[in-house]
């Protein structure tokens, strides 16, 4: 029930998300959709973690309401590689 109702906000853009913004690489990624902002705000730690790890620097992380076009936004000059690990995580996170 919980998934129809994300999935039903999400389509209002009603939905929370976990908006991560990172310098190198630069980035804007968006990890979610949540039915509520507890929800997004519990999962913060695992999402920055993942991106630690992956060598992502000066990260900022934000939960708000809204409808990304797209979950991972990069900036010119982003390394191929970083994308290619940055996705999987993103899948993995679905």
């Amino acid at each position: 029930m919980n998934e129809l109702l994300t999935s039903f906000l999400s389509s209002l853009g009603l939905a929370w998300w976990v908006e991560i913004t990172t310098d190198n690489p630069r980035c804007v990624y968006y990890f979610g959709p949540f039915s509520d902002a507890k929800a997004a705000k519990e999962s913060r730690g695992g999402y920055v973690e993942d991106l630690e790890q992956e060598g992502a620097q000066n990260i900022d992380v934000s939960v708000k309401r809204c409808k990304p076009k797209n979950l991972t936004v990069y900036e010119e000059g982003a390394e191929q590689t970083t994308r290619k690990q940055v996705s999987g995580i993103l899948s993995s996170q679905f």
